[in-house]
């Protein structure tokens, strides 16, 4: 699933592609997704496309402090980098992608 997250970020551009990988598995995979997530790359992460393991610094161990990580908590209320953020109408659901890629 974590594959097929990068994929369609491989279609962004290349300065926004790890942070929305993360920013997605942040805000939608549970705990248990993520947990299991790392336990493949701490395995060495075999399978998992370039752009997985990249985006992987920016994504919140289960047993991190809630909030932390990029696209939740705070950052996710100021939005993203090119992002307006939920005072100009954007979703706290949504990957931020920033206006230029739409």
């Amino acid at each position: 699933m974590a594959n097929q997250i990068a994929t369609f970020f491989l279609s962004q551009p290349e300065e926004v592609r790890a942070e929305g990988v993360a920013t997605h598995i942040n805000k939608f995979w549970e705990p248990r997704m993520r947990r299991h997530l790392f336990e493949h790359l701490d395995g060495g992460g075999e399978g998992l496309l370039p752009l997985v393991i990249q985006a992987s610094v920016l994504i919140r161990r289960p047993e991190a402090k809630p909030g932390s990580g990029v696209g939740v908590g705070e950052d996710a209320r100021q939005g993203g980098p090119g992002g307006q953020g939920p005072v100009a109408g954007e979703s706290l659901s949504e990957p931020s992608i920033p206006e230029a890629s739409r």
